[in-house]
């Protein structure tokens, strides 16, 4: 006589569920389906909102971090800002621009066909009047190789350091004067460290 095999399969008996049973059944069955619809829903709202913060953050507000020590003691390396890209600049805004495959951190002194003066005791003078710089600890004529009275060139921002002993800039012809193009943008919050969040005071 031969054995019956086993299928693992057992035959479904709906006498074997009450009706109360077969509704939880259901209600789970329901959970279940409409909570992988919310879940997928809420994973592709967030990919979306990601996708947007990050073009935001390339195109509109670069998020920036600053290495080296040349804009201190406005900032300190290490410490990461938000910028906004905008061609409304003026003497007194600090801007990131690009130099080379690097990004570059300095303040704005003068415009396009302004005149800088730097004396050898590092006051700065823009069409023949004295910069009040209280963001500057030392003042000196640093790393230069320009003749001055400087005129700006059309459609050029000259920029300096903060800390002008050690910050290579536009007093240098190898950094020079930043033209629109280059600028990444005007630096306007810090974010980091948590202790120094808030706008940027010139």
């Amino acid at each position: 006589m031969k054995k019956k095999k086993n299928t693992g399969l057992k035959k479904f008996d709906s006498k074997s569920f009450t009706v109360s049973e077969l509704e939880m059944e259901l209600k789970r069955e329901e959970y279940r389906s409409r909570y992988f619809k919310v879940l997928s829903s809420t994973i592709y709202a967030l990919i979306i909102v990601a996708s947007i913060a990050a073009l935001v953050a390339t195109l509109v507000m670069p998020v920036l971090q600053i290495s080296g020590s040349s804009m201190t003691p406005t900032f300190h390396e290490g410490e990461i800002v938000f910028s906004v890209k905008t061609r409304n600049l003026k003497q007194g805004d600090i801007i990131a621009f690009y130099h080379g495959n690097k990004i570059l951190v300095k303040r704005i002194i003068a415009g396009a066909g302004s005149f800088v003066n730097i004396t050898i005791d590092g006051d700065v003078y823009v069409n023949g009047i004295l910069l009040e710089e209280d963001y500057v600890k030392d003042k000196m004529l640093g790393d230069t190789n320009i003749t001055y009275p400087y005129q700006v060139p059309d459609g050029e921002w000259f920029v300096l350091g903060d800390k002008r002993e050690t910050s290579i800039d536009s007093r240098n012809s190898e950094i020079g004067c930043i033209s629109q193009e280059d600028i990444v943008g005007k630096i306007i919050f810090r974010v980091w460290p948590f202790k120094r969040f808030g706008k940027i005071n010139k």
